[in-house]
C-alpha cells in the first residue's frame, strides 16, 4: 500500500505512517534528505536549520508537512540528557519577548519548557517565512510532525503558527516529551481538538519526562494518546512505570541528586530501542495490519 496523508480522517494510522516516515527522514543532512523525502514520499523538501535546531519543510501539490529533528544523536540519546534531566532548562516559564506574545494565548496559568521554547524561537523566522511561502504558492492543509524533542518542538511550533494565522490541520509526536504544565495541556486541547495525536510506545521513557513531573507532576501531556507496544509488552509496561514511580518516591523536597538523575538515566537507556523512531514505524505497520 501506498503511502499517503488522509486529509478527513484524523489519527488515521495511515497518516502516522506517513509522518513517521517524515521523521525517520528528517535526521538526514539536507542533500540525502531531500532524495529520500522525494522518493519515498513523494514531497519536495527544504531544509530550515538554525544553530541546534532543525525542521524539513516539504510539499506537494496536496499538503505541506513539517517536520522536525529530534536529538541529533538519537541512537545514544546523551546530547538529550540535559533536556530531560540536569539542565535549567527543563523549568517551566511563562515565555516573553516576541514568542510570549503568541503563548500568552495560552492563558494566564499556562507555563512552558524553557528549553524547548529557546530551540524553537531559534529557528522560528526562517521556518515561518518558509511554511508562508508554500502556503501562498497554494493552499493545501499543514501537518506538523516530530520524533523526541521534534515532537516537543513540533507541538510549540503548531500553537504558534495558529497564533500567526497559518491554520494546522493535524499534529502528530513520535515519542515526545511534555512541553508545558495543565494550563498548557489545556490550552492545546482547545485549541487542536481531535487534532493532536501523540503516539507513545508503552516501553519508552521520554514520554514520562521532564523529571519535574516525576516528583510534582507539574508537566501534563496533550490529548490524544495512542499507545503502542508488542503484544507480550504489558508486563515490561508495568516494571517500567513501577521503576519510575520508584524514583519519584526516593525524591527529597522536590530535588534530584546526581545518583537518582544516573538511576533514571540508566533506566532511559535501557529501553533505548523503544524510543527509536525504526520502532516506532514498525509498531505503527502492526497497527496497520490488523486493521487491515
Amino acid at each position: 500500500m501506498s503511502r499517503q496523508l488522509i486529509d478527513d480522517a484524523p489519527g488515521d494510522p495511515r497518516n502516522a505512517a506517513f509522518l513517521a516516515v517524515a521523521c525517520e527522514l528528517a535526521y538526514l543532512p539536507e542533500g540525502p534528505g531531500r532524495e529520500a523525502f522525494r522518493s519515498q514520499l513523494g514531497l519536495e523538501a527544504v531544509l530550515i536549520t538554525a544553530d541546534n535546531t532543525q525542521a524539513y519543510v516539504a510539499e506537494n501539490d496536496t499538503s505541506v508537512v513539517v517536520a522536525f529533528r529530534g536529538s541529533e544523536s538519537p541512537d545514544s540519546l546523551d546530547g538529550f540528557k540535559d533536556w530531560l534531566l540536569t539542565n535549567a532548562n527543563n523549568f517551566l516559564i511563562l515565555p516573553e519577548g516576541l514568542i510570549g506574545t503568541d503563548f500568552a494565548a495560552a492563558g494566564v496559568g499556562a507555563r512552558f519548557h524553557k528549553g524547548f521554547l529557546g530551540a524553537l524561537a531559534e529557528v522560528w523566522e526562517p521556518l515561518q517565512a518558509a511554511v508562508k511561502a508554500a502556503l501562498d504558492r497554494k493552499e493545501r492543509p499543514l501537518w506538523v510532525t516530530g520524533h523526541s524533542l521534534g515532537g516537543a518542538l513540533a507541538l510549540l511550533a503548531a500553537w504558534r503558527f495558529q497564533q500567526q494565522f497559518i491554520p494546522v490541520h493535524q499534529v502528530y509526536t513520535f515519542g515526545a516529551p511534555m512541553v508545558g504544565n495543565k494550563a498548557a495541556a489545556d490550552a492545546f486541547q482547545a485549541e487542536f481538538p481531535n487534532r493532536i495525536f501523540r503516539y507513545v510506545d508503552v516501553l519508552d521513557v521520554v514520554p514520562k519526562l521532564p523529571t519535574v513531573s516525576l516528583i510534582a507532576n507539574t508537566y501534563n501531556h496533550c490529548l490524544t494518546e495512542h499507545p503502542l507496544s508488542e503484544s507480550n509488552g504489558d508486563g515490561a509496561a508495568v516494571e517500567a512505570a513501577s521503576a519510575l514511580k520508584g524514583f519519584a518516591d526516593r525524591a527529597v523536597s522536590g530535588l534530584l541528586d546526581a545518583t537518582l538523575m544516573d538511576e533514571i538515566w540508566g533506566c532511559l537507556k535501557a529501553r533505548i530501542a523503544h524510543h527509536m523512531m525504526t520502532n516506532y514505524q514498525a509498531r505503527i505497520a502492526e497497527a496497520l495490519k490488523s486493521q487491515s
